[in-house]
């Protein structure tokens, strides 16, 4: 028997899940969680973009042989 395979989700996909749910089922405690919880969210997808730019500068910093 074969077994139906879900297609593979994208990258980000959650983030479209989350902008269609309807809101007016929160309550006003549930969306202040909510929000704290996306904050938190943004805050690490932040570091981890500053992490990847501090590579990528560090990188370019070893391999910039111009001389001034």
């Amino acid at each position: 028997m074969d077994e139906a395979v879900e297609p593979r989700k994208t990258r980000g996909w959650v983030v479209g899940e989350l902008a269609r749910e309807d809101l007016e089922l929160y309550g006003r405690e549930e969306l202040e969680e909510r929000i704290d919880a996306l904050k938190a969210e943004i805050a690490r997808a932040e570091a981890q973009l500053n992490r990847k730019k501090s590579t990528v500068a560090a990188a370019d910093a070893l391999f910039n042989f111009k001389g001034d």
